[in-house]
């Protein structure tokens, strides 16, 4: 049976992560592959997240299930982190939280969910978007359908183009929204175009999905979460998927949620049954691991605020490496787009050939398609990469 299988060619990302390691110069530099790096080039472990991790080191006695649901004390505090504490969604029980094996995990219980709702159900998903929405959503059974997002030219939201794209959606239809620092392209809706879209789903009776993958890596975690929080306020019914791998760190621990907005809590407990009989069937629990340090860390007034405090500066940092980069592309071109878009990604509007040159010549790896990892930058090889860039472009 096997043989009758063909190699598959490599997912590019984790091509050019290879190449990268591969290449024997001192000076190389990653702007590929998408992962928070301090100025050290490094993906560090979080203070708090390490102390958090130390104590339940120090007090677990049991490697027992959590169950499907997974920890009611993650599920609790990741509802409060994405909608706020005194949200009326938590308080009258119109939110479920489940645990999944990270933001992938929750994307794929979703659309499984979604597709059981309603087999035919169709998705639009934003031009650009993340590449790995389409197999997860669209390995469900789901039918893609896209609306445009991004302008190529001038790499800012093409805000009425998605609205009129969106009218031809039809009641039931499903849009992904990414929750803040869009992947791939930086470009975030402003609050009032997040009521503005909230205003159109609303009248055709659409079922909006956000991605909140970034939270406190745009401007912080309430601005972040502004728009999601009143898309979520005014609609009977939603999903949200958020992941713990950027704003923790906690990357390989593969820790996330799926939260779900119905318009009552009779509703509410009906969807989660079938949402707990879905993960059942596919993965049965959840890791725990990497929730209990994100329960320990928001449980703790002190190891929260050391959190806070570590993902804040995280936040500066990148805010302060975009402003240092359009500035020093200044002569060979407008570059300020990079510094108005939020989160780690942003396109440079190159060509691929002018990528494999930046990548043969001066050993600075990003993909094809351009895109780079603001947070793969530092102050020391800002000027150089700046530098080589205007050389191709020259």
């Amino acid at each position: 049976m096997f043989e009758a299988l063909k190699p598959l060619p490599q997912d590019p990302i984790l091509q050019l992560m290879q190449t990268f390691r591969e290449d024997p110069r001192p000076d190389k530099v990653d702007l590929g592959i998408g992962v928070y790096k301090d100025d050290a080039g490094n993906t560090p472990i979080m203070a708090a997240v390490h102390e958090a991790e130390r104590r339940l080191l120090d007090g677990e006695t049991t490697k027992s299930y959590v169950g499907p649901a997974g920890s009611a004390g993650f599920n609790s505090a990741m509802a409060e982190l994405i909608l706020g504490s005194d949200s009326p969604l938590i308080r009258d029980r119109r939110m479920s939280v489940v645990q999944a094996p990270g933001g992938c995990g929750a994307l794929r219980m979703a659309a499984e969910f979604l597709r059981r709702c309603k087999p035919d159900t169709t998705v639009w998903v934003s031009t650009p978007t993340w590449a790995n929405h389409l197999p997860l959503l669209g390995g469900a059974g789901l039918t893609i359908r896209e609306y445009p997002y991004l302008n190529p030219k001038t790499l800012q939201v093409e805000f009425a183009a998605m609205l009129e794209t969106l009218e031809g959606a039809e009641a039931g239809d499903v849009v992904l929204l990414h929750g803040c620092c869009h992947n791939p392209s930086g470009a975030d809706l402003s609050l009032a175009q997040w009521q503005e879209v909230t205003t159109l789903i609303q009248r055709k009776g659409l079922l909006p999905f956000v991605d909140m993958a970034y939270q406190g890596l745009g401007e912080g975690l309430e601005t972040d979460a502004a728009g999601l929080r009143h898309l979520a306020g005014e609609v009977p019914e939603m999903l949200i998927a958020a992941s713990c791998s950027k704003n923790f760190g906690l990357y390989r621990e593969r820790t996330g949620a799926l939260a779900l907005v119905s318009a009552t809590a009779t509703i509410t407990s009906a969807a989660n049954s079938q949402l707990l009989s879905i993960i059942r069937s596919h993965y049965s629990m959840p890791p725990a691991h990497g929730a209990a340090i994100v329960e320990t860390v928001l449980g703790d007034d002190r190891l929260r605020a050391r959190w806070q405090g570590e993902l804040t500066a995280m936040c500066e940092r990148i805010l302060h490496l975009r402003h240092a980069f359009a500035e020093a592309l200044a002569p060979v071109g407008d570059f300020d787009f990079i510094a108005r878009q939020r989160g780690m990604f942003s396109f440079l509007r190159i060509s691929p050939e002018q990528v494999g040159r930046l990548r043969k010549e001066h050993g600075i790896y990003m993909l094809d398609s351009s895109r780079v990892n603001m947070a793969g930058l530092n102050d020391r090889v800002l000027p150089g990469v700046a530098a080589a860039i205007g050389d191709v472009l020259r």
